[in-house]
């Protein structure tokens, strides 16, 4: 087995000489490998193999897998072509190549998150969501980049460098599964691992032009064994695994996929797998709850609601109670919690730029006590009972995934002035989070942005938004919206 660290990228002029080599196989999706694996029309082998030569294409221009397993992944890929040969059953993810975030346990590999604090911090056991992606036949092929602590929407670090997206190298790939964006996007594997407390699925799916789930609370189990000490209140309510594709029909089937309850998790339970029908109805938020909202976001938020609305849902505009007391409420249960216990530990990262940012966020969001944080959960009970209401009369909500266009990267760290704007701008990631609902993460095209460069197109899309436990809401609604948009990738990185 081996596990060979990517170098990081300096600049974009990295030769692209296999980007097309086996030309088809990196653009065909996980549904579709798994479909010619099980009838033998592909082999595993020839997947892995793909993904492994697009790695080598692509990789060094958006530095996306930090950590490659070429010979393991080679192995898993024979073991699984075995298992096809004796006609054994098969996962739904049978022979499909995915990636895997640097913050989760994966039996023989560091669980680093971006600091070499822990780079010596070497896995016994798989988590369970990594686990169930094995269980389901999927092959992990490397470990994608995240900014230290998993605490950012830019993702960059000292241990692993940046990671790029690969629209424009300019602006932010997103974070914290930047690396797992980037290696999706940009063809290396069809699905990647992500996970996400504030936004760190659904921002990196935005920002790439991809599809990105963060489920309800409990859905997908996770456990890391080489964590230090007790987990986080704001971890344990809003923390939560998900992945990220190119299309809605593999998000589906790779959720399918982590969604399988483990002793470890207690937070996960079994849900029905069939809910009554809903009816088609969605709620649309754009100005009308953020009157400061991009033109972009606005824009994105009206050709989601004119896709549902051409695939006969009804749709209207209505806001739910408390959107932006939920955003403060996020900064009361984070801070005093999570924010300060990573304090006395940031200078020890050798990573400035979290210092730096964590500074910021703090300047933005203002001090809160144990007592703040302990006044918003209680509250947080009776809001999340106030939106279950209105998701009966409105069983999707259409709402921005972000109130600006992806930022240059770095911008988190230019000024406390930034930083704010920033923070803002997350604001209906951070509502979802603290009240544990699912919402889907789905691209509605491209957006032209000012630059001292001149203009330039990056992707833009919406959340689309359900009740606890509904995924398949937010699914059904995903299908309608992607399929009245044009796919945006794979690519090669600009």
């Amino acid at each position: 087995m081996s596990a060979r660290p990517t170098a990081h990228p300096d600049h974009p002029s990295h030769a692209l000489q296999a980007a097309n080599a086996p030309a088809a196989l990196h653009r065909l999706d996980a549904a579709t490998m798994a479909a010619r694996v099980a009838t033998r029309e592909l082999s595993a082998t020839a997947l892995v193999e793909a993904a492994l030569a697009r790695m080598d294409a692509v990789n060094p221009a958006v530095n996306a897998v930090v950590r490659r397993m070429d010979d393991e992944a080679r192995s898993a890929a024979e073991a699984a072509d075995r298992a096809v040969a004796d006609g054994q059953a098969l996962g739904p993810l049978h022979g499909v190549p995915v990636t895997v975030k640097i913050n989760i346990d994966q039996r023989g590999h560091p669980t680093d998150n971006g600091t070499a604090l822990y780079q010596d911090l070497i896995a016994a056991a798989d988590n369970p969501v990594v686990a169930n992606l094995r269980a389901a036949g999927a092959i992990v092929v490397g470990r994608t980049n995240a900014p230290v602590y998993s605490m950012r929407w830019f993702t960059d670090n000292t241990l692993h460098g940046a990671t790029y997206n690969p629209w424009d190298r300019e602006h932010t790939v997103g974070g914290s599964s930047g690396g797992a964006a980037a290696s999706v996007s940009t063809g290396m594997v069809p699905i990647a691992h992500g996970n996400d407390i504030g936004g760190s699925v659904r921002y990196p799916a935005f920002c790439n032009g991809l599809v990105g789930l963060r489920p309800s609370y409990g859905r997908v189990p996770s456990f890391n064994a080489t964590a230090k000490g007790v987990g986080s209140v704001a971890s344990q309510l809003m923390a939560v695994q998900g992945p990220i594709a190119r299309t809605v029909r593999d998000a589906e089937l790779a959720f399918a996929a982590m969604a399988v309850p483990h002793i470890d998790d207690p937070r996960t339970g079994m849900l029905p797998h069939r809910w009554p029908p809903a009816p088609r109805r969605a709620a649309v938020l754009g100005r009308s709850a953020w009157p400061d909202c991009h033109s972009s976001a606005t824009r994105a938020v009206e050709q989601a609601a004119q896709a549902l609305a051409g695939a006969g849902w009804e749709v209207e505009e209505a806001v739910p109670p408390g959107l932006e007391e939920l955003h403060r409420m996020w900064a009361a249960i984070t801070i005093p919690d999570l924010m300060s216990a990573l304090e006395p530990v940031l200078g020890k990262a050798g990573d400035p730029n979290i210092v730096t940012a964590v500074d910021y966020w703090r300047r933005a969001l203002g001090e809160f006590t144990a007592a703040d944080g302990l006044a918003a959960i209680a509250r947080r009970h009776g809001l999340l009972r106030l939106w279950q209401r209105f998701l009966v009369d409105w069983p999707v909500i259409v709402m921005p995934t972000s109130l600006q266009p992806p930022f240059p990267r770095l911008a988190d760290v230019e000024s406390p002035a930034m930083a704010a704007q920033v923070m803002h701008a997350q604001a209906p990631l951070l509502a979802i989070s603290v009240l544990g609902l699912p919402a889907l993460s789905v691209p509605t095209g491209l957006a032209g942005v000012d630059t001292a460069r001149g203009n330039v197109d990056l992707p833009t899309g919406v959340q689309l938004v359900a009740a606890p436990g509904r995924e398949d809401l937010c699914f059904a609604a995903g299908f309608a919206v992607e399929a009245a948009m044009a796919r945006l990738c794979p690519i090669d990185p600009r």
